[in-house]
């Protein structure tokens, strides 16, 4: 008998739940140092798997905006951004490495091993 292999369960799954298109950035601690990533670009009413292993911290910082650049979720914690495709080791001076600092909304999974976070309109 030959088992089939189900879909691949989302550890940290986005929803856009806007009408508009979004592209979204990510930080998190990754064993010894802050590290952001992006973008990943999401539809109206769509999602993305954006973390697919289990997840290891308790708090995952999200930064979005949409394709005008007009920022969508934003919070307090500032961390770094590139305009391009990124994957930035450490969250201080920004500026003098030659990155962006943006503010990330700070996501609470309760230690979770599975979260959807939704983007809504405001």
């Amino acid at each position: 008998m030959m088992a089939l292999a189900g879909p691949v369960e989302a550890r940290f799954q986005v929803c856009n739940q806007t009408f508009d298109v979004v592209n979204l950035a990510i930080g998190q601690w990754d064993y010894d140092a802050w590290e952001t990533s992006g973008w990943w670009t999401i539809g109206p009413n769509q999602c993305a798997d954006v973390i697919e292993e289990d997840l290891r911290s308790r708090f995952i910082y999200v930064y979005a905006r949409d394709v005008f650049n007009k920022t969508m979720v934003s919070g307090t914690t500032e961390m770094c951004i590139d305009p391009d495709e990124f994957r930035i080791r450490g969250h201080e001076d920004c500026l003098v490495r030659g990155y962006l600092s943006v503010p990330f909304f700070e996501v609470d999974t309760r230690r979770s091993e599975r979260w959807t976070f939704y983007i809504q309109t405001r």
